[in-house]
């Protein structure tokens, strides 16, 4: 087993962490059963988030009875230091536990601090105070806002998207929480289903020594396979660095990563799925990409208003709005 120092938190974090989101989509009963084995297994870093439905009530369930083997982290999206502390009272109740461990603002477009208007931060700092916090934290899809997060030494740690994928830009992130003695965790690990190779993704993490992942379990063979990972931390083999090297050529250029920089649309397109549409129909199974679901969200891209909100905010310079009519006319090929 792998373990991580997280920053100056001193949290000792097996390598490979478990994000709850996907277990939304399961039962109660096969969410616990995930959990647990995941706990057994040597996994200790559970992520969830109060706007992930019912996740942290799963959580919550699994782990009644087992607090002190696990370290918890969950997310707060409110605007408002009122709004915080509600979230925060719901998040204790649903994880059954007076405490948690790491405490984080939900992607806020802004970097809270002491003093401001919101109150997210004071309110956060009232939570630490009476022992119902450990560690104040932030998750952000914005470079602008993870900079100013690191150089305002507020937080204990920054959750950001990274995968063998990532560019320069995230890179720099890495580097300077490492400087920083702040924890780094990687969301997006598997690039939003890009990649395919969980192996492969989690060799390149374990290049990565101050990177806490979390990856997304909804299926017991995508938890065997990070549990693997757990036992024997993987190598970078020939092979791995072959899968690689093919999908950072493949992906390279006028690609959308998915990073969700660019949202919201004012027109309620999902652009972070949308314009990537043309690589996931090859990269994955298709069918759940042709559901009537994808089919209504893909029609919204001809209301597209070509504003260019998502163009100026995208960090890797694509032209968004060419990027969603071409997935959208390679779309209908597919339902042909």
């Amino acid at each position: 087993m792998a373990t991580v120092t997280l920053g100056k938190t001193g949290l000792q974090v097996e390598k490979n962490g478990f994000g709850c989101l996907p277990i939304q989509r399961v039962t109660k009963e096969e969410a616990a059963y995930l959990l647990r084995k995941a706990v057994d297994g040597g996994m200790n870093y559970f992520d969830t988030a109060r706007s992930y439905t019912d996740s942290e009530e799963k959580v919550g369930y699994a782990f009644d009875g087992i607090r002190d083997k696990v370290i918890l982290a969950t997310k707060s999206h409110a605007q408002t230091g009122v709004e915080m502390r509600k979230h925060l009272e719901t998040s204790l109740r649903n994880l059954r536990t007076d405490y948690i461990d790491v405490y984080q603002f939900h992607n806020p477009a802004f970097c809270p601090k002491p003093g401001g208007e919101d109150g997210l931060y004071d309110a956060a700092l009232e939570a630490q105070a009476q022992g119902k916090i450990r560690f104040i934290s932030i998750t952000n899809h914005r470079l602008k806002v993870a900079h100013e997060a690191i150089d305002s030494g507020l937080y204990a740690t920054l959750q950001f998207p990274y995968s063998y994928l990532a560019g320069p830009q995230e890179q720099e992130l890495v580097d300077k929480c490492r400087q920083a003695g702040m924890g780094f965790i990687a969301m997006k690990g598997m690039a939003g289903g890009l990649i395919r190779d969980g192996l492969a993704a989690a060799a390149f993490m374990a290049q990565q020594p101050d990177v806490v992942p979390i990856w997304g379990v909804q299926h017991e063979w995508e938890l065997d396979q990070f549990l693997s990972c757990v036992r024997q931390e993987p190598e970078m083999t020939p092979d791995y660095q072959a899968v690689i090297d093919h999908d950072r050529k493949e992906l390279s250029g006028d690609f959308c990563r998915g990073c969700g920089y660019c949202m919201p649309c004012p027109v309620g397109i999902e652009i972070n799925n949308c314009a990537r549409m043309s690589l996931m129909l090859r990269r994955a199974p298709t069918k759940e990409w042709l559901s009537p679901k994808w089919q209504e969200q893909m029609e919204k891209i001809k209301n597209c208003l070509h504003c260019g909100q998502c163009k100026s905010k995208c960090p890797y310079g694509l032209d968004t709005p060419h990027l969603l009519e071409e997935n959208y006319k390679d779309y209908q090929t597919f339902l042909k």
